[in-house]
C-alpha cells in the first residue's frame, strides 16, 4: 500500500527547492547578524536555505524541524560544513535548548505554523520560546509576510496554483489553495490546500487537506515581543532595508532580550 503522505512530503520538499530560489532574505538576515560568529537557532529550518548560508559565514547554526523530506535536502547542501547542525523536531511540543546568541524564525514560518494547538497561541508559544532559548541581550530575528490590506491578500474564491512540476522521483502534480477567507476580527483565514499528484507509475493521488491560520497584526505581534521582554532595536518593511508602510510586504523585526 502506498504512503501518499510520504509521496507528497517528498514532492512538496522537491517543489520548494524549485520555486524558492531567493536569496535576499538570506543576505538581509547575514547583515543584521553581524560578521562576528554567533551560535544560531533557525526554527522551522527546512531545506536548509537559510540555515547552510549561515553556517557558510561563519556561525554555529542549529536547524530544527518537523518534515523529514526538507531535513534531507540539506546534506549536499552543508557538505564539508562543520558548524551546522539539524534535527527532526515538534518546535511547539519539543524544547529549543538554550545559549544561543540569535533565534531565527523567518520564511513566514510564523504564518504557516503547524500544530495541534490554536494558530495563535502557538504563535504567541514561539515568542516564549525563543525568550528561554536566548542569551541575556541575544537577538530574536522573525521575517513574515505582512500587509495592512489582509483581505485583498487572503479572500477569494476558486483556486490559486501554488506549485506545479514533477519531483526527482518522477511524480509530477500541482498543489493549489482554495476559497481562501479572512475574519478581521479573529485574524483567522481559512482555505482549502488541494494535492493532485501522479506517480512514475501511474499512481494517482487526490487530497484535500483543511487550512486554518492566524494573520499577525503588527500591533498584536509587537504587544507579545514586549511582554515577553524584548526590546524592538530595528524594523523593516522589505529586504531594501524601507521602513513598514502601506506599499511593504514584509515584516522583518530584529529584538533584543531585556530579561530572562
Amino acid at each position: 500500500m502506498i504512503n501518499k503522505e510520504k509521496i507528497i512530503a517528498d514532492w512538496s520538499a522537491d517543489m520548494y527547492e524549485i520555486d524558492e530560489t531567493e536569496t535576499a532574505d538570506v543576505e538581509f538576515l547575514l547583515k543584521c547578524l553581524g560578521t562576528t560568529p554567533k551560535h544560531v537557532l533557525e526554527i522551522a529550518c527546512g531545506s536548509g536555505r537559510i540555515l547552510v548560508p549561515l553556517a557558510k559565514a561563519g556561525h554555529t547554526v542549529v536547524g530544527l524541524d518537523l518534515d523529514e523530506s526538507m531535513l534531507c535536502k540539506i546534506p549536499a547542501k552543508a557538505e564539508g560544513v562543520n558548524n551546522i547542525t539539524w534535527k527532526i523536531a515538534d518546535v511547539i511540543a519539543e524544547d529549543w535548548g538554550n545559549d544561543y546568541d540569535a533565534v531565527v524564525i523567518a520564511g513566514n514560518f510564523l504564518m504557516n505554523i503547524i500544530s495541534e494547538e490554536s494558530a495563535e497561541y502557538a504563535q504567541r508559544l514561539l515568542i516564549e520560546k525563543a525568550k528561554s532559548a536566548l542569551k541575556p541581550g541575544g537577538m530574536l530575528y522573525i521575517d513574515y509576510n505582512q500587509t495592512y490590506h489582509p483581505k485583498q491578500w487572503f479572500v477569494y474564491s476558486g483556486e490559486r496554483i501554488i506549485w506545479q512540476g514533477t519531483d526527482s522521483y518522477g511524480t509530477k502534480g500541482t498543489m493549489s489553495l482554495g476559497n481562501s477567507t479572512y475574519d478581521a476580527e479573529t485574524g483567522i483565514i481559512h482555505a482549502t490546500r488541494r494535492y493532485e499528484l501522479e506517480t512514475s507509475t501511474g499512481t494517482k493521488i487526490q487530497m484535500e487537506v483543511p487550512s486554518v491560520k492566524h494573520y499577525v497584526l503588527l500591533e498584536q505581534l509587537h504587544t507579545w515581543l514586549e511582554d515577553a521582554g524584548f526590546r524592538i532595536e530595528k524594523e523593516y518593511g522589505d529586504y531594501d532595508g524601507n521602513p513598514i508602510s502601506k506599499s511593504t510586504g514584509r515584516a522583518i523585526i530584529c529584538a533584543m532580550l531585556t530579561v530572562k
